[in-house]
């Protein structure tokens, strides 16, 4: 007997014995969807006050740095003072949307392009922010590489003010509404890099950035 025709007798036997019909495959796979979209939420804690006030001093609380700005054109300025602040260059690479702010008018070279691991600061934005935790969210793809936040040792993120959600779940129900299916990768970011292995003791930038810099742009939605 081939192995072939070995995989076709136990996968049968399988079938037979959890009394599964090939022909109803289809039939199956669309009641799992179903009662995937129908599963009902369980319990949460209720999220008292505003949301963008809680995602940012949830974030401080997870070692992250904010910025409040009243908008997108302000960001520049804004990277560099932090970055001088920090005595760290002025030189990064950033996701291909915010290629067209005016980086070199605030004396900072910023390349438009995934992050390589020679590279110090990365900017990126986010899918959406999350209020209960201070986590972003970020979705990889062409223009959106996940090394730019993974790789430097300083990752600056620029969160809108209207995307702050108040849990994963919704962060979830807006990556459906607007894009479908999940991309190749979803990464959760609640500042820096992080590891207690050694005798408990916290330290930052153990596998990722050390810096964490949130530069939110604009306010919080009425209602």
């Amino acid at each position: 007997m081939n192995n072939n025709s070995s995989r076709a007798d136990i996968l049968g036997r399988v079938r037979a014995a959890l009394r599964h019909d090939p022909a109803l495959a289809g039939e199956r796979r669309n009641k799992v969807f179903e009662d995937l979209a129908a599963a009902t939420e369980g319990p949460r804690p209720k999220l008292v006050g505003d949301l963008l006030e809680r995602f940012c001093r949830c974030s401080q609380a997870m070692s992250s740095t904010v910025d409040r700005l009243s908008s997108i054109a302000e960001v520049p300025a804004a990277v560099a003072r932090y970055l001088s602040a920090a005595g760290l260059p002025a030189v990064a690479v950033c996701w291909h949307e915010y290629a067209s702010l005016d980086w070199a008018g605030a004396g900072l070279t910023v390349a438009a392009r995934a992050a390589r691991d020679d590279d110090l600061v990365g900017i990126t934005g986010a899918c959406c922010a999350i209020a209960e935790t201070g986590t972003l969210m970020l979705l990889s793809g062409p223009a959106t590489a996940a090394t730019t936040s993974l790789l430097p040792e300083t990752h600056i993120a620029i969160v809108r003010a209207g995307r702050v959600v108040a849990g994963m779940e919704e962060g979830f129900a807006l990556l459906r509404q607007e894009h479908g299916e999940l991309p190749r990768a979803v990464n959760f970011i609640s500042g820096p890099s992080r590891t207690g292995d050694i005798e408990l003791t916290i330290v930052l930038g153990a596998h990722g950035p050390y810096r964490v810099h949130l530069v939110v742009v604009g306010a919080a939605p009425e209602g």
